[in-house]
């Protein structure tokens, strides 16, 4: 703390002209309470206001900036975070040299970076699913003209809170080239890009058969020409030893790949996206023995579903998680599929556009596991390089969205699923949805609106139907109120018939928003950006504060 506030106190007094500081705030602070319905397990009762707090400082000097995060988790972080968040210090520290004009941009301390698309590496922070994974070391980058870009780093994984890092020391490297810019072309775009990531590993006297440092490569490319785009990146990771349940099998080595490829068009009021993925045992971890860890702890690389990000709460109930790593007790080794988004602008003044137009959306999601032999007793997997085995998820979604007037708006969604929760979520059943959702939206004397949203899901198995309706109220530009409910009256289970109803208010006002919520969370998969987290249900009080200046 002493530490910080010196930074502060040298920050402040020497900003002039040339200089900047800026503060961020955020805190996030639940009361839980016990209802007839949800109560907490008795050890997470022992705590039930928990608290997390960031307070961020940055401060530009010309070509330099030097940085922090205090982090606070006190009394306690909030349920389905970290143990090892645990009250106050330093979570990022670190000092910047950036000249744009000589192409030097290097960073000492704690950093984050992505190579490609992350799938081999990628260090980064959201604070909604707990992930900070922030390297501590130097990386550095040397940029050449417009044409190309070189980056290089080593150091430790932030494990923890900011000092506690990882046993493995952590290097790579990134090369991107823009063979458009290079050759002076016009109307075509190409880039071309390759990246490499290493990790040595500590000596372990317990498993002497393991080699102490292991690597990936990644390849990419990226063209465009016009409203046509294509890319594709393949990745591969050295052969390294099977964890299983925190485990580590010396005897069972199995190497790593990926393959995703993006391709579509664009065009004035219309698009196409398509979107295809392999991965086979692509789980990194700067420690063997933390793959399968709930808390994100100590991952390396960003492996998303590739599925849309629906807006509505029953769409997000069975949500599709990536299928990375080996489990050869549940016979998975991988998954393969993809997805498409097509958009379509129906035009002002026809029949279908009317006055104010309408958009429709039409997205599809396909993944399945691997076509693979698995002698589970011997350990041996062969898979087939593009072979679809068993279906795990299928999502097909439209999606209309209405303008009627000039202050009222609606949106209509159906939406279609297949999930296979015996493999997904350890279930007895596959599940199947239909989901339909409607919202219309009114605003009024310029700053006044109304929102109101309505969503019923189908399901054949599990836990049956489900309703949901919101209620929002826009006062002004300064204040909003909201009430929810989520009712799971299809349970066969009398008892589990629960209400998840949310009220509550938020102000605004610049830069600050202060909200305030009460109600109940429904347990489940919590995702951000196609990543998720599990979350146990609870009930109580939330209060969240963000401000900069």
């Amino acid at each position: 703390m002493k530490r910080i506030l010196l930074f502060l106190g040298i920050a402040l007094g020497v900003t002039n002209s040339y200089s900047q500081i800026r503060v961020g705030f955020e805190n996030n602070s639940q009361w839980y309470i016990d209802d007839k319905k949800i109560k907490l397990a008795p050890i997470e009762a022992e705590d039930r206001f928990r608290s997390n707090s960031y307070l961020k400082v940055d401060y530009d000097f010309k070509n330099w900036t030097f940085g922090t995060q205090l982090e606070g988790y006190a009394p306690k972080a909030m349920l389905n975070y970290s143990p090892d968040y645990d009250k106050v210090s330093i979570g990022t520290i670190y000092a910047r040299y950036n000249n744009v004009e000589k192409g030097i941009d290097v960073t000492a301390g704690h950093f984050y970076d992505q190579f490609g698309s992350g799938l081999l590496f990628r260090a980064w922070e959201d604070k909604q699913l707990g992930v900070n994974n922030a390297i501590f070391g130097v990386n550095a980058k040397y940029s050449v003209d417009n044409w190309g870009k070189v980056t290089v780093f080593g150091g430790r994984q932030r494990v923890g809170m900011g000092f506690d890092l990882s046993k493995s020391f952590l290097f790579g490297a990134d090369i991107g080239v823009s063979i458009d810019d290079l050759a002076g072309w016009d109307e075509h775009t190409l880039s071309l890009g390759a990246s490499f990531l290493g990790r040595n590993f500590n000596k372990n006297d317990e498993y002497d058969d393991l080699d102490r440092f292991n690597s990936g490569y990644s390849f990419r490319a990226d063209y465009a020409f016009k409203g046509f785009y294509i890319g594709a990146e393949y990745v591969t990771k050295a052969s390294d030893c099977l964890v299983q349940n925190f485990m580590i099998d010396e005897g069972s080595k199995y190497d790593g790949n990926a393959l995703l490829i993006n391709t579509g068009f664009t065009q004035k009021g219309m698009s196409l996206d398509v979107n295809f993925r392999r991965i086979e045992n692509m789980g990194i971890f700067s420690e063997r023995e933390f793959l399968g860890n709930d808390y994100f702890k100590g991952i390396m690389n960003y492996v998303p579903a590739l599925t849309k990000q629906y807006d509505y709460s029953l769409q997000n109930i069975y949500v599709y998680q990536a299928q990375s790593n080996i489990d050869l007790m549940a016979g998975k080794t991988g998954e393969i599929g993809g997805q498409f988004d097509f958009y379509y602008e129906f035009k002002k003044g026809t029949s279908l556009g009317g006055a104010y137009g309408m958009n429709l959306t039409v997205n599809g999601a396909y993944w399945a596991g691997l076509k693979s032999e698995v002698n589970f007793f011997e350990g041996d997997v062969s898979n087939e390089f593009i072979g679809f085995g068993e279906k795990y998820y299928r999502d097909l979604g439209f999606e209309v969205r209405k303008k009627w007037s000039k202050q009222w708006s609606s949106v209509f969604m159906y939406l279609n699923q297949f999930y296979n929760a015996p493999v997904l979520l350890g279930k007895m059943e596959n599940i199947n949805t239909n989901i339909v959702s409607a919202e219309t939206t009114y605003q009024f004397l310029d700053d006044k609106s109304v929102r109101m949203e309505l969503q019923h899901m189908w399901a054949d198995a599990d836990n049956k139907n489900w309703m949901a309706g919101t209620l929002e109220f826009a006062l002004n530009s300064k204040w909003s109120f909201f009430g929810s409910d989520m009712y799971n009256y299809g349970n066969d289970d009398s008892d589990n018939k629960i209400h998840y109803y949310n009220f509550g208010a938020s102000f605004t006002k610049g830069v600050t928003r202060v909200s305030a919520a009460y109600g109940r969370q429904r347990g489940g998969l919590m995702c951000v950006g196609g990543v998720c987290r599990y979350v146990t249900e609870a009930a109580g009080l939330t209060i969240g504060i963000t401000t900069s200046f």
